[in-house]
């Protein structure tokens, strides 16, 4: 009965040392994934910014507000660097107005230099108000 229990012993020392080689294979893989999930989330947050800052600078371009006052809204509401622009267009009386909002995440902040960035955008296109001319 001793040479069974010598024997499981020895087994378990031998798989001992694969449970800390799998530990740190794993790791960086789950490091690796862990850091794509937060870019791809950051990603997300700033389209979302896109979208409402291009909303609100349309509704405030239909009202008639003056350009840098649209502008102003969507670069206050808009992610970091946010380029705006806004373009008028319709005939007759339905007249529109449209605002897109553009901007470069980078991963990370730009502190990963070597990665590409990522281009988001939106545009949102309101009707002018009758009492705007």
């Amino acid at each position: 009965m001793s040479s069974r229990l010598a024997g499981r012993r020895a087994g378990r020392s031998r798989d001992a040392g694969m449970v800390t080689a799998e530990t740190a294979v794993l790791l960086p893989v789950l490091v690796v994934v862990l850091a794509a999930a937060v870019f791809v989330l950051a990603c997300v947050a700033a389209q979302l910014e896109c979208v409402d800052a291009a909303r609100s600078a349309a509704r405030a371009a239909a009202r008639g507000e003056p350009a840098a006052t649209v502008t102003g809204t969507a670069e206050r509401l808009g992610p970091a660097d946010a380029r705006v622009g806004v373009s008028r267009g319709g005939t007759g009386e339905v007249r529109t107005v449209s605002v897109v909002v553009a901007a470069q995440v980078r991963p990370f902040g730009g502190a990963l230099r070597g990665l590409p960035a990522v281009r988001v955008s939106a545009r949102a296109v309101a009707a002018v108000e009758p009492e705007v001319s």
